[in-house]
């Protein structure tokens, strides 16, 4: 296959720089024309106490186009820095493993691998055995997911062999004190630990091939698996690590129970409220912003990110400071993300909107705060009979999640209290 890859995109093409920048210039375009016409629109409120309905109708449409730009600029970004599959990491693997899955995969030749003894039969279910994809292929595929994959990107990831990764966590440290140089030295009292514990459970997709596809010698079947599985895991994954209840799946940091932040315990994920039912408070509603971003103590301040869906962003991205400045910029170059109050704001498509007692923002040390654990090894099951004339590739991971510090995260809260 003749496919030039260039060292941060899956293909090269001479004009995707140009079009990366035509991109992100038309968006910084539009982001001054929306200031303009949210400026206008303020200004009418000032003046008649009512914004005028053209002036607000300009204002939404502005924004709206801006969200689109934005999508489209981080697809580009997304497909620029996309790692490639069959560089050096391909060459440096084993040639044997990837001949004998390639045959696998076109044929339904199991010979090779068996010779390879590297039959992965899945967990509490033998008989529905599948084979490990060579390991150059799972690494991209994991990176892969870490472009694309919203809570991912920003959490702390790490694989594990075993089905269940258990972590002790010093809740409160020892105990210390300061001796004179030589007076004894009493005993500690030993740290509070908890142990968490982050099950991994089996996520799963099924693209489908027609046989004519598979006879190409041309195309890429370890490019094209991992190209099908990309979006679908991470479209699952972000739910998950947003939502899941933690029940065959992992468990979204909004599953856990929520507290005010005056009432916060270990265990619990702390919120500052808004003081307004599903909305932020009418005059200076950056001062609730202002208090989330402090609620977080300071050594996780450092690397803090906002996590909030497109819809919240909009809204967001109108507010003012004291001094009139906008609270929310554009990202500095292409491919960077944006920020509020100097903090880069990560879309996740899957936290709530807006609504009575939501918590549609996030912000924290998700590094620190969110663990997500990867058990090694994907597999793919070939299955040329139940979707004839298709052939069927059932691929899997086995994939946890959860919370592993929890004064690392907050929420904001739109209610009264």
């Amino acid at each position: 296959m003749t496919v030039q890859h260039g060292p941060q995109g899956l293909e090269t093409k001479s004009a995707e720089p140009a079009e990366l920048t035509e991109a992100f210039g038309e968006f910084m375009s539009t982001f001054q024309a929306f200031r303009e016409a949210n400026d206008e629109k303020l200004a009418q409120l000032d003046r008649r106490l009512g914004a005028d309905t053209v002036t607000t109708d300009k204002v939404e449409r502005i924004s709206r186009a801006l969200d689109e730009q934005k999508r489209a600029l981080d697809e580009l970004s997304l497909k620029r820095v996309r790692p490639p599959l069959g560089g050096s990491e391909r060459r440096n693997g084993s040639a044997e493993h990837k001949a004998a899955f390639d045959a696998y995969l076109r044929s339904g030749d199991e010979r090779g691998m068996r010779g390879l003894d590297v039959k992965a039969m899945s967990y509490g279910s033998g008989p529905d055995g599948g084979y490990l994809v060579p390991d150059e292929v799972e690494t991209e595929i994991g990176r892969r997911l870490a472009l694309i994959s919203p809570i991912r990107s920003i959490a702390s990831v790490r694989q594990v062999s075993s089905a269940v990764l258990k972590k002790p966590f010093s809740i409160s440290g020892p105990a210390v004190g300061w001796v004179a140089e030589t007076a004894s030295r009493p005993q500690t009292n030993a740290p509070a630990l908890d142990e968490l514990q982050f099950p991994t459970t089996e996520l799963y997709a099924m693209p489908a091939a027609t046989q004519t596809l598979l006879e190409d010698a041309v195309v890429d079947l370890d490019r094209w698996i991992a190209a099908e599985i990309e979006t679908a895991f991470a479209e699952q994954e972000g739910t998950a690590f947003v939502t899941g209840n933690g029940t065959n799946k992992p468990k979204g940091f909004l599953a856990y129970t929520k507290v005010a932040e005056t009432s916060w315990s270990w265990g619990n994920i702390g919120y500052v409220a808004t003081g307004v039912a599903g909305a932020l408070p009418a005059s200076n509603p950056s001062d609730v912003l202002i208090d989330t971003v402090y609620a977080l103590k300071a050594g996780y301040r450092q690397n803090a990110n906002w996590v909030m869906n497109r819809k919240t962003q909009a809204a967001i991205r109108k507010l003012k400071d004291a001094d009139g400045n906008y609270l929310w910029q554009p990202p500095a170059a292409a491919g960077q993300r944006a920020l509020l109050m100097g903090f880069p704001v990560v879309e996740a498509e899957d936290m709530p909107n807006a609504a009575t007692d939501a918590t549609p923002i996030a912000f924290g040390d998700f590094a620190r705060g969110y663990l997500v654990v990867d058990r090694t090894g994907v597999r793919v099951l070939r299955d040329p009979y139940s979707a004839k004339p298709y052939v069927l590739f059932y691929t899997t991971k086995r994939v946890g999640g959860g919370v592993q510090d929890f004064d690392a995260i907050k929420l904001l809260k739109y209610g009264e209290s």
